[in-house]
């Protein structure tokens, strides 16, 4: 067995040029402050992480050439209370906007939720009718880049109109300049249209659904929700994602972004990832022609 101490490289791992963009955002020790100094060094405590959100292990069945289970955990579920994750989640998201030439502060956003089986129960689990399912919702907030504003994970037994009240409230003070938000036909219908009344008179904001064709059958990119769908493509990578493992809502959001902080940091480090399969190719494609034809 090696007994080297050289750096673990997993398909999971962060590159050098991905570590350069995350480092300089995570929390330092304060010499002043006294204490022991690191015994993990941070890079590994986060490719830890990594290793069990891409491959979907169990804390517990974490390499040896990781840093121990819990101590990766014990780092994870700290940064997740006291919003670390959050803080680089925010921070790379408007360094990602940036870098495409658009505002940091979106102007518009798109709506959408998924249940997902959860496994073993924990906080706020119920059963979805509609999907027939037992577990979670997660519902999304992106930017037209498919970008993560919101994330919020609650009950599925939580209706979609319902949960995006819990998405939007308090949105415009994140982001001032939010105005529209598409949605699909579920949050809007005939028999319940209140959502579209709190959120102008709560928000400001003006619901915009984009309804689906009922004469097409099978897949069909639609105009503006194909950018919530596909950024749930970009969570299915991750098999920790493939279902709720998490015992804890909180936990749940903070896997969520560092998700997205993985991808947002590759992008940023000029290594992001080419569409694989015909669904992001074809999504790939409407994203290119949508922003030319802006």
């Amino acid at each position: 067995m090696c007994v080297c101490s050289c750096k673990p490289s997993y398909d999971s791992s962060l590159t050098d040029a991905q570590w350069a963009v995350i480092e300089p955002l995570l929390p330092r020790r304060d010499p002043r402050r006294a204490g022991r100094p690191l015994k993990f060094p941070r890079r590994l405590v986060v490719d830890t992480v990594l290793y069990v959100l891409v491959t979907g292990c169990a804390w517990r069945l974490v390499p040896y050439d990781l840093a121990p289970w819990d101590a990766a955990y014990r780092w994870f579920r700290a940064w997740s209370a006291d919003g670390t994750w959050s803080r680089v989640h925010d921070a790379l998201r408007e360094k990602v906007r940036a870098a495409d030439g658009r505002d940091p502060q979106p102007s518009a956003a798109v709506l959408d939720s998924q249940s997902v089986r959860s496994h073993q129960g924990g906080q706020a689990v119920g059963y979805d009718a509609g999907k027939r399912v037992w577990g979670r919702k997660r519902h999304l907030l992106v930017d037209t880049c498919g970008l993560v504003l919101r994330a919020v994970v609650h009950s599925a037994s939580v209706q979609d109109r319902a949960g995006a009240k819990l998405v939007l409230a308090g949105i415009r003070e994140l982001f001032p300049q939010l105005g529209l938000v598409w949605v699909d036909g579920g949050y809007v219908n005939v028999v319940d249209a209140g959502l579209v009344g709190w959120a102008a008179d709560r928000e400001g904001l003006e619901i915009v659904a984009v309804p689906r064709n009922a004469d097409v059958k099978g897949f069909r990119v639609l105009p503006r929700r194909w950018v919530v769908e596909r950024a749930f493509a970009w969570l299915g990578r991750c098999r920790r994602l493939a279902r709720d493992y998490e015992r804890k809502t909180a936990h749940a959001e903070a896997m969520i972004k560092v998700a997205m902080i993985r991808l947002m940091a590759a992008r940023l480090a000029g290594e992001e990832i080419e569409p694989r399969g015909p669904i992001e190719t074809e999504a790939a494609r409407c994203l290119a022609d949508d922003l030319n034809n802006q």
